[in-house]
């Protein structure tokens, strides 16, 4: 990364998260999503029951859905910004928890039943005001 991408970053929170989450095919997204939030918690998200489509989008055998695609690579965009300051377990609870900002539903649920265009700037605001606002 050059000094200027890395002040841009600084200047501006999840900048290096949305741009690794274009960048990234969707096998790397779910690669590395699964070892932030654990492999229930992605099945969860891209809307599957169980966790072995998780493992052969991960290969590149199988791919999900578009909308589900799309919800991934938002999950991954905010896991990403989130991951930015805390820790993966910290990730996964704001993931899973009762978030205010988004009338106590989960981000996890709200990106689960809802079009990830529709929600993702709600999901991205209140990832960030806990980020970056405290």
């Amino acid at each position: 990364m050059t000094n200027r991408t890395a002040l841009e970053s600084e200047q501006r929170p999840g900048l290096r998260a949305y741009e690794d989450s274009v960048r990234s095919t969707l096998p790397e997204v779910v690669t590395k999503l699964r070892e932030i939030l654990g492999v229930r918690l992605v099945a969860y998200i891209g809307n599957v029951k169980s966790t072995q489509p998780v493992a052969t989008w991960a290969s590149g055998q199988r791919s999900p859905g578009e909308v589900d695609a799309d919800r991934l690579r938002l999950a991954f965009q905010i896991a990403g910004l989130l991951r930015e300051r805390y820790s993966a377990t910290t990730v996964q609870s704001w993931f899973k928890g009762m978030n205010p900002a988004l009338g106590d539903i989960a981000p996890a649920r709200v990106l689960r039943e809802s079009d990830p265009v529709e929600v993702g700037t709600d999901l991205l605001a209140a990832a960030k005001s806990f980020a970056f606002v405290g």
